[in-house]
């Protein structure tokens, strides 16, 4: 076998309870000021600017309300240049970091967001390197911590894409599991489901390498169990930490292999309803998997798509006797364990299920999924996925 691949990550990545106590070594170890990117969750921002005053370190709040837009991040950029920013300290969930990243290259870089957006911009390379940034993550979910690229809102096209390079990949991962312990239930649901999305998408994507293969089999094997135990018991720590290793794992691997139509989908739907991200992922990704396995019983796909998804099938479920279709019945339990919302619940209409194919269409993560999909199979998932 000939193998022939790339693999990029963050600078350094610190994982492990406690972590968050070493954060000031490594922002001080970057001059200037620092902008601060967070969220609501003021016990952890008030635990890391607290250290930042006792270090002397000099940091200004920006403040993330709800998922980011383009103008949130143009916001932030211009916040950043005023205060002489130095570097960008993102701490929060998945939309902190994205945003936290997309300020740290708007500060650097001339011109408008949509220079610099795909799909729905010009798709610019940055021309200039972006602020540092060091991401420390408060939910399992994303894995933003270690990607290159930061999804935006783009309210006046009703979509979600993203601002994409290498140089978004965060100088510094912070992942302290302990920062998650209080996510409610229905939070932990959401994002747990989007990170082990992350490791099965990238699983069966038409870019996967030997590399983030290792990375999806461990957090196939790990997601299912620690996902129902993290969200029966928030306090219980080992499930915590073991979704803070599946969600950084996906972030490992999505940044190096891409991902599927679960993310194709969800881009378009974003768009279009308030729902959270982890939220519409979870919605689809039984649907997403069992259509794609259809088809490549069907003889469509790769001639190793067949084996591969018989592998997942025994890592999700455990058992080295489990079939591709034990799989996504262990995914359909799942979603009833976590009593996860169908799309109808989340705003989404049956009448623009056209319109989200059509702009599915367009979306990067649909261009590794395994199978190419048709509109009526893309139509098919969204029903499936409309009921709770």
């Amino acid at each position: 076998m000939e193998w022939k691949f790339d693999f990029a990550t963050a600078g350094s990545i610190h994982f492990g309870c406690g972590q968050i106590e070493r954060i000031t070594s490594l922002l001080a170890a970057v001059d200037g000021p620092i902008l601060v990117v967070h969220g609501k969750n003021a016990k952890v921002v008030s635990l890391l600017t607290r250290q930042l005053d006792l270090a002397g370190l000099a940091w200004e709040p920006f403040v993330i309300s709800g998922e980011p837009t383009v103008d949130t991040a143009a916001q932030g950029g211009e916040a950043a240049r005023k205060m002489g920013a130095g570097q960008v300290a993102a701490v929060g969930g998945g939309s902190v970091m994205d945003a936290g990243k997309a300020i740290a290259a708007l500060a650097t870089n001339p011109g408008p967001p949509s220079d610099y957006l795909e799909v729905v911009g010009k798709n610019l390379p940055l021309t200039c390197r972006p602020l540092p940034v060091t991401a420390i993550p408060t939910t399992a979910g994303t894995g933003s911590e270690v990607t290159r690229n930061a999804v935006l809102g783009v309210p006046d096209a009703q979509v979600k894409v993203s601002l994409r390079s290498p140089w978004l990949l965060p100088q510094a991962a912070v992942v302290d599991p302990t920062l998650t312990l209080s996510v409610p239930p229905a939070v932990t649901a959401a994002t747990g489901m989007d990170a082990l999305t992350q490791v099965l998408e990238p699983a069966l994507s038409l870019r996967a390498n030997p590399i983030t293969d290792l990375f999806c089999e461990e957090g196939l094997r790990t997601a299912c169990d620690a996902l129902a135990a993290a969200y029966e018991d928030g306090q219980n720590l080992g499930a915590r930490t073991k979704m803070a290793w599946v969600s950084l794992l996906g972030g490992l691997a999505l940044a190096n292999a891409g991902l599927g139509a679960v993310h194709g989908l969800a881009g378009p739907i974003g768009g279009m309803c308030t729902a959270g991200h982890g939220e519409i992922c979870a919605a689809l990704l039984a649907a997403v998997t069992r259509v794609n396995l259809r088809c490549a019983e069907a003889g469509r796909g790769s001639p190793g798509l067949m084996r591969r998804f018989e592998q997942v099938g025994q890592w999700l479920t455990g058992s080295e006797r489990a079939t591709a279709e034990d799989g996504v019945r262990k995914l359909q339990a799942l979603r009833k364990t976590l009593q996860i919302r169908g799309l109808a619940d989340l705003g989404v209409r049956r009448e623009d299920f056209g319109t989200i194919v059509e702009k599915a269409k367009a979306a990067s993560s649909m261009r590794a999924n395994p199978i190419a999909l048709r509109p009526e199979e893309l139509i098919e998932i969204l029903e499936e996925g409309f009921e709770s």
